[in-house]
């Protein structure tokens, strides 16, 4: 809230409080973009680290504190309204929330937008090849590059990047396991076939799940799968997921060449 504004304080001061009154210092022309935008369509990003507006490039707004202005030219026919607010249409949203600088978290949004669809690949696919000297068109045609909708969360993102940022070859996505006579074993997060390698990226429900998981590495590890388990802070100390994945495939390999 700012000088000037108040709110019942039987309310709970949540995301949306602090999103109307932002709204309420905005111009008449204005939307919600960006991250802001995709927790208002459902996508699982930080909405107010900072809240991201977008206005009209002739627009006179002063800076705002804990909000950032793009000036970017805002068509009406890429804003709607959902949940009482201003907001980027979906399309227009991944766009944006992909041509941020920081591929790692670009390819998190794109993947959690194709996995919920809120957008088609074909559709993001369609305006980076009819917009190809538009701004931030070359991070979105990374990201898509990168982008698998099969991954179910966005540390398991975020560990297959680690793997490709250290030149390891790309693992399947969400592979299925079977034992020697076709009975299916499991989901694997991450797999490499041509070593039977299994990456595995334990949330904070792995312990609700830990003797479930423990019964279906143990079919794994019979069947002749390898498994190596990675957490938050595993992907947080630098090198130690793609040097752990490498030793593992020379291992299994047999060379070192190989990997």
């Amino acid at each position: 809230m700012s000088y000037g504004q108040y709110a019942w304080s039987g309310l709970r001061a949540g995301t949306e409080m602090v999103l109307q009154a932002a709204a309420q210092r905005m111009p008449s022309v204005y939307a919600f973009s960006g991250r802001t935008a995709g927790w208002i369509w459902g996508l699982d990003v930080a909405p107010c680290e900072p809240i991201v507006v977008t206005i009209p490039r002739e627009a006179s707004v002063r800076a705002r504190a804990g909000v950032r202005l793009r000036r970017a030219s805002l068509p009406e026919s890429e804003v709607v309204t959902r949940r009482s607010f201003r907001v980027t249409t979906p399309l227009r949203t991944v766009r944006d929330v992909a041509s941020d600088a920081d591929l790692v978290e670009s390819v998190v949004a794109v993947e959690m937008a194709l996995r919920t669809g809120l957008v088609a690949g074909s559709d993001l696919a369609s305006h980076v090849e009819h917009h190809p000297g538009t701004k931030g068109v070359k991070r979105l045609r990374h990201a898509l590059r990168l982008a698998d909708a099969r991954s179910e969360s966005p540390m398991e993102t975020r560990l297959r990047l680690q793997l490709l940022k250290a030149r390891l070859p790309t693992p399947r996505v969400q592979a299925d396991l079977h034992d020697a006579a076709g009975g299916f074993l499991g989901r694997a997060d991450l797999y490499y076939p041509d070593c039977r390698l299994v990456i595995e990226y334990d949330g904070e429900n792995h312990k609700d799940r830990l003797v479930s998981d423990l019964r279906r590495q143990n079919a794994l590890v019979s069947a002749g799968y390898q498994v190596l388990r990675f957490t938050a802070g595993d992907l947080r100390t630098a090198g130690l997921v793609p040097d752990q994945v490498r030793r593992a495939r020379s291992r299994l390999l047999g060379s070192s060449g190989q990997s």
